[in-house]
This record gives C-alpha cells, structure tokens and sequence, in this order.
C-alpha cells in the first residue's frame, strides 16, 4: 500500500472552481487500477492550499499507470487551471501507530 499525499496551493478565488473540480474526478480515481481510496482536505490556516491523499495499491499505480492515462488527463484539465503552482507530491508507506 501507497500513500499519494500531494500539497495543492490554489489561486486565490478559485477555491469553489477547484473543489467542483475535484467532486467531478472522484469517478476518475473510484475506477484507476490499483486506486483505493481518495479524498481531499481545505487547510483551516491557508484556505487556498489543499491536501490530496489517495491511497493506492502500489505507487506505480500512481506514478506510472494513472499518470499515463487518459483520466489523469483529465483530472489536471479539471483542476489544472485552479493550481497557484505546481502540486508538492510525496509518496508514503501505511503509519505505524495511532488509533
């Protein structure tokens, strides 16, 4: 199991345009092979920067596979024109601990 975990910095003002993005990809990551879940979060402290995580089977589905597909494609043409930058993307392995 893999951990993407991708910093998304958005424009200033097009919050709304990207999280309406992001509720029209879930179908994009709910069907990519090796995908088990996805979800992102709104910083409290930086309202425009976001957090994705998609866990998924291994991180060459992620880093090979849906990277190279169509429905990544289409993802950044969804979300793309939102990004203030560059996504800051980490791989990561499941945690040890917590509860």
């Amino acid at each position: 199991m893999a951990l993407e975990i991708a910093r998304i910095d958005v424009k200033p003002g097009m919050e709304e345009a990207f999280e309406a993005g992001v509720a029209q990809a879930v179908p994009l990551f709910r069907r990519a092979q090796g995908c088990r879940s996805m979800k992102v979060a709104r910083s409290v402290e930086t309202p425009s920067c976001y957090w994705l995580v998609v866990e998924w089977e291994a991180v060459e589905d992620h880093t090979v596979t849906f990277r190279n597909s169509e429905d990544f494609q289409e993802w950044r043409r969804l979300v793309g024109e939102c990004f203030a930058g560059p996504p800051t993307v980490e791989h990561g392995t499941e945690a040890v601990g917590g509860f």
